[in-house]
């Protein structure tokens, strides 16, 4: 992996997640076109997260500060809710998560659905729920969409901004929300995968740091600068542009598997 590859890799990252269109989607979808292999366990994707994290941190520092320092808060008790479904879907399909991701085979049909989504969402009324408001059921139901969302190319932040605003919450409640959970998810993701990683000290050592850090560097000053725009864009419902984009994406690699069996596995046969 060139330099070149490695900001690539770390841009798309930081922008696909948090804007609604899915990171893992396009991670898989830029391996593919670049020629390049980075396995989901790999220290370049835990380095990846950690630019993303660095990102959402920032941007919501007021409220990462708010639940400092109120840790018995009613936010803090929703947030673990919603956690918790999060936590089981993906320890049952961790597996089957990755086969998924290293495949690629199924990632234009999911595009179809974040598609979906993102139409939907700028239609729907938003309710006048926030997070003093929200419910359990509320967390629940949020929590669970962004276990499914493990799926490489369902958004992370699409599902569960949509989540809230179907469970009745106001845009911006939904869209705080959606990044806020993202910091433990994300930090968990990363940890379990750390485990992984160093298992074997001496490949670790041998890889491409100077690329992989200029990478996460990249994905976290576009991830930042992704969080604001997406605040803005769900806050004016503008989000069927990405729907467009999404099933444009999911047109060329459904095109791909059925016709064209040159970057992405077969549909047949």
């Amino acid at each position: 992996m060139t330099t070149l590859q490695a900001i690539i890799m770390g841009i798309v990252q930081g922008v696909t997640e948090f804007l609604p269109i899915s990171s893992t989607g396009h991670i898989v979808l830029v391996e593919k076109l670049l020629d390049i292999h980075v396995d989901s366990d790999t220290l370049f994707i835990v380095l990846l997260h950690l630019g993303t994290l660095a990102a959402v941190l920032y941007a919501m520092r007021r409220e990462v500060g708010w639940l400092v320092r109120h840790p018995k808060s009613r936010l803090t008790w929703m947030i673990l809710v919603a956690l918790l479904p999060t936590a089981v879907v993906g320890a049952v399909c961790e597996e089957w998560f990755e086969g998924l991701f290293d495949s690629g085979v199924t990632i234009g049909f999911e595009f179809v659905i974040t598609g979906v989504v993102l139409w939907w969402m700028d239609g729907v009324a938003a309710g006048n729920k926030n997070e003093r408001t929200m419910t359990v059921a509320d967390s629940l139901w949020i929590g669970t969409l962004q276990g499914i969302s493990i799926l490489p190319a369902l958004s992370r932040s699409g599902l569960t901004i949509a989540a809230g605003l179907w469970r009745g919450m106001d845009r911006e409640a939904a869209t705080r929300f959606s990044f806020v959970l993202s910091i433990p998810a994300i930090l968990g993701a990363t940890l379990v995968k750390l485990d992984d990683v160093f298992e074997d000290p001496a490949k670790t050592m041998a890889l491409p740091w100077s690329q992989m850090i200029i990478g996460a560097v990249a994905a976290a000053i576009a991830g930042y600068l992704a969080v604001r725009v997406t605040t803005w864009l769900i806050r004016h419902s503008r989000m069927r542009i990405f729907a467009v984009y999404t099933w444009a994406v999911a047109a060329f690699v459904l095109y791909d598997q059925l016709f064209g069996h040159h970057f992405f596995p077969p549909l047949i046969g």
